[in-house]
């Protein structure tokens, strides 16, 4: 029987089934225990310093305690630290992307998923390099830096060099003001070797979701394929570390098992790397699994309200301080509204989750991965994320300034990262606003930028900031960075 060790490289030995079964039945055992749940909250809260905010973060036990208790007015001191570590370590940013689909081709047999190999009514299609050259335009002409790029695993229609050669394009189209500054990746696991080969490519995170860490059940969500070997697809982190690449990003699909089973997993592979790499995952993703083409969410019995998804957002916050949450447009806007105040720091705007979608004038729906629930334009998007108060961030800076892996970490952990973040967006806001914007949204955000640049602390920061904007307003220079 495997032993629970988080400095192991064996996916049995750091997610370790036996510990994530006891880890549950102490967190039941001690949910309505007051005075443990308020020290594992004190412990949480972020602690002011001479440099900016410290917090330790919670381990995989406290944390499910927190997950468990259903105290009402415990559970609302959660969501109050959630906010208070969020803001003290991102502010009030919220970081911008768009997910681009390369290829549904797909040799794998996953249940939850239409690109599954059975499925003989949804068209399959992969983007030429031209294609990629549209769609990337398509994008820029919204006002995107940032993409994550999403292909199906096929070693013959979708090998390495295929996701290389849509990198290299991706990263060479300048059009008009517009440029893709960070390519992050999201594509199966695979060898140290071809990791080595996106990070050669200039990649900013490597994403790969768990689905479940709930090993019987994997193997029956992914009966065949490739990405049946459990093994292989939970270490893949570690060999994208040895491979070179220092930013990686995790996530469940919430709704395939059983939520605090699934919760437990993921703090210990936050854990593990740590443990193993000094770093922790760059971002987690919290996505819920939606309906879509051959796919009914209902033949899932684990899936979770909004009260509950909500609860696991703050306490992933809690647990992993420093990690960017993404929340797609997989949820509603009225669900990503709540959890943009639960810890949530980048969202996607604008998005079409089929292949070759931007291109559209109408959103196809025949090759999408999944309903998309918030169907809102980028400058919709954009608008609504000003008026709830929140800084709309285009910047790519850290990852081109090589601010990665343990370095962003300390940077984040000191608080020395607000002062390069909070100008950095503002700037990628205004280039937004006078490239792409609609007169409504500038209207927004020329008075949000003035506020917010009071904010910097820093006379020669704010100084600096405020000059690039002003060039940025009269001229074509661009990618003005601290």
């Amino acid at each position: 029987m495997a032993i629970y060790d988080p400095k192991s490289l064996k996916a049995e030995e750091f997610i370790n089934d036996g510990e994530i079964r006891a880890t549950l039945e102490y967190a039941e055992q001690n949910k309505h225990n007051v005075e443990l749940i308020d020290s594992i909250l004190e412990k949480a809260r972020p602690k002011k310093t001479a440099t900016g905010y410290v917090c330790s973060g919670l381990t995989h036990r406290e944390a499910s305690v927190l997950l468990a208790c259903d105290i009402p007015e415990k559970t609302e001191e959660i969501f109050k630290i959630a906010e208070q570590i969020k803001l003290a370590f991102y502010g009030n940013r919220i970081v911008i992307f768009a997910p681009l689909y390369l290829s549904n081709y797909c040799v794998n047999g996953c249940v939850y998923c239409p690109y599954h190999l059975k499925n003989k009514h949804i068209p399959r299609r992969k983007l030429t390099q031209e294609e990629v050259k549209a769609e990337v335009i398509a994008l820029q002409d919204m006002g995107h830096k940032r993409l994550a790029i999403e292909s199906g695993e096929d070693p013959v229609n979708n090998p390495i060099e295929y996701i290389l050669d849509c990198i290299k394009t991706i990263y060479s189209i300048k059009h008009k003001n517009g440029a893709i500054r960070r390519v992050n990746v999201n594509i199966a696991a695979t060898t140290v070797e071809n990791y080595r080969k996106l990070k050669e490519a200039g990649i900013g995170t490597y994403i790969l979701f768990q689905e479940t860490y709930h090993k019987e059940s994997y193997l029956a969500l992914h009966p065949t394929g490739p990405k049946h070997d459990y093994d292989y697809h939970t270490e893949a982190m570690d060999r994208a570390m040895e491979g070179g690449i220092d930013d990686v990003g995790l996530g469940v699909l919430f709704g395939l098992e059983m939520y605090k089973y699934e919760f437990a997993g993921l703090i210990m592979h936050a854990e593990h790397l740590e443990a193993v790499h000094g770093v922790g995952p760059h971002t987690i993703s919290v996505p819920r699994i939606k309906h879509a083409d051959d796919i009914d969410p209902s033949a899932f019995d684990n899936s979770i309200s909004d009260e509950i998804f909500e609860k696991i957002t703050a306490c992933i916050r809690l647990a992993v301080p420093y990690t960017g949450m993404i929340i797609s447009t997989r949820e509603t806007e009225e669900v990503r509204s709540k959890l943009l105040r639960l810890g949530i720091s980048q969202v996607s705007g604008g998005s079409r989750t089929s292949v070759g979608g931007y291109t559209e004038d109408e959103r196809p729906h025949d090759t999408e991965q999944f309903d998309v629930s918030d169907q809102r334009t980028l400058d919709e998007v954009v608008r609504w994320l000003m008026q709830s108060g929140h800084i709309p961030s285009f910047c790519t800076a850290c990852y081109r300034e090589g601010r990665t892996g343990d370095r962003f970490m300390s940077l984040c952990k000191s608080g020395q990262i607000l002062n390069c973040c909070h100008p950095n967006a503002l700037m990628t806001l205004a280039e937004y606003l006078v490239d792409y914007a609609s007169e409504e949204t500038k209207k927004v955000g020329f008075p949000l930028i003035e506020r917010e640049l009071e904010k910097i602390t820093n006379p020669k920061v704010k100084a600096i900031a405020k000059q690039n904007i002003e060039d940025i307003k009269n001229s074509n220079r661009r990618d003005f960075r601290f």
